[in-house]
């Protein structure tokens, strides 16, 4: 069964808490604090397997959470870390966020994707020993781990696509060409998975080739199969245009080329740059044999190289076969992926990302959002009041407590960070 899309959530494992701990021995009274932090969290990764072809794992099963971190000890004794939840992805799995837009591409065997982030884990009470704070009796909590509902969407990476009507003679071209094994009969959209084939030529060379199903006038919008398939013609470096030169299904074979050519376009507009060879098909049949001459002038003038072929008893199949190397050798595959926008596409600046943050007035209240300052929030023991002190230094230290000022608070006024309500309260200088 070919799956080529999945919507999942994806957790990573919270981060365990600190501890804290007061040393005890025989003779040694004043041991001090001896809390250990917590572990981190595990993260959910994704890994390209490129032994996997569909994303059919993802079907039944939609969750996945990767391992919290144990909890610090006494004694300076860290909680272990979380396990990591591994998640393989066939080769071309674009991820996309809940907005839809593309957070990581994923083209090569063995490439990592961290999906949803482990979190930290607290600090025990040892961390905190200062020279003006020699007994603490708090530590941090550990960070939920980060929360996500993503989609993956498979773009098979393929050499070579194949285009054309329904019942023009691409399966059965894949299927001469390759060992695959596609369904074939006389009906519209007999095909209606992408089938894979690999093409070896006699001097070593291979090359991997895509039946792409279900294109028809408005596949753009959808029709037939189109908004299923079309992503998949993104990736080949070369388009072969397979078309039924014996017209037996009543249309001409220049409006079916001109028709799944206005298509792509319409679907892709780089397509129109892509190189495309057409294969007049069926040629062992005499009205196709008719329209040779027709389809060489038509196809020469708009500059199109032009390969007669039969994918019934093999006519033409290797000068096609040749052809398709030869463009491969000026269009390599990894140049078309790299252009389409490979690896990952938004890489965030994790330092910017923690210091920044940003003060929202609301009727009765300030908002403060960001990543930082509401990570201190969570970490902390709201219960403890030592623990609240050393946050409301932290929050002065990164300049919250100025921004809140420009921004009108005073003291009394309502704040809310990281969903907890706060009475502002200035430090003293």
């Amino acid at each position: 069964m070919f799956i080529d899309e999945a919507r999942i959530s994806v957790k990573g494992g919270d981060g365990g808490n600190g501890c804290v701990s007061l040393h005890r021995e025989k003779y040694r009274p004043k041991g001090g604090p001896d809390g250990g932090g917590g572990g981190d969290g595990g993260s959910v990764i994704l890994r390209v397997n490129e032994g996997l072809r569909t994303l059919i794992d993802f079907r039944y099963r939609k969750r996945f959470a990767a391992g919290r971190g144990t909890h610090g000890q006494g004694n300076n004794k860290h909680g272990r870390r979380g396990e990591d939840t591994i998640l393989s992805v066939p080769p071309g799995t674009v991820v996309k966020d809940a907005t839809g837009r593309v957070i990581f591409d994923l083209t090569e065997g063995g490439m990592e994707a961290v999906v949803a982030q482990g979190g930290r884990g607290g600090r025990g009470n040892a961390h905190f020993v200062s020279a003006s704070r020699k007994l603490p009796r708090f530590a941090e909590r550990g960070e939920p781990g980060e929360e996500a509902e993503i989609e993956l969407e498979l773009k098979l990476l393929a050499d070579v696509g194949l285009v054309g009507y329904p019942n023009v003679g691409k399966s059965t071209l894949i299927s001469r060409v390759s060992r695959a094994k596609p369904k074939i009969a006389d009906y519209h959209f007999t095909t209606i998975v992408p089938n894979l084939g690999v093409v070896n030529l006699p001097d070593g060379q291979s090359f991997v080739m895509a039946d792409i199903p279900g294109l028809i006038e408005g596949a753009h919008l959808g029709v037939g199969l189109g908004h299923d398939f079309l992503r998949h013609i993104s990736r080949t470096a070369i388009l072969v245009h397979v078309i039924d030169l014996a017209q037996l299904e009543g249309r001409s074979f220049e409006d079916d080329f001109e028709t799944i050519q206005r298509e792509l376009v319409m679907y892709d507009s780089s397509l129109s740059n892509r190189p495309v060879i057409v294969a007049g098909n069926k040629i062992d049949i005499e009205s196709a044999r008719k329209n040779l001459s027709k389809a060489k002038e038509y196809f020469g003038a708009k500059g199109y190289p032009f390969i007669p072929i039969s994918s019934k008893t093999g006519e033409g199949i290797d000068e096609l076969s040749w052809l398709i190397s030869q463009k491969l050798t000026i269009t390599p595959p990894d140049e078309v992926i790299a252009q389409s926008g490979s690896f990952r596409l938004y890489k965030l600046d994790k330092e910017k990302e923690e210091s920044f943050f940003e003060v929202e007035r609301k009727d009765d209240h300030f908002i403060v959002k960001g990543r930082g300052v509401e990570r201190m929030v969570v970490m902390t023991d709201l219960d403890n009041d030592e623990a609240v002190l050393y946050l409301q230094g932290r929050l002065k230290k990164v300049g919250v407590e100025e921004a809140l000022l420009k921004a009108g608070a005073k003291e009394g006024d309502k704040i809310i960070i990281a969903s907890q309500l706060f009475d502002f309260r200035p430090a003293e200088n």
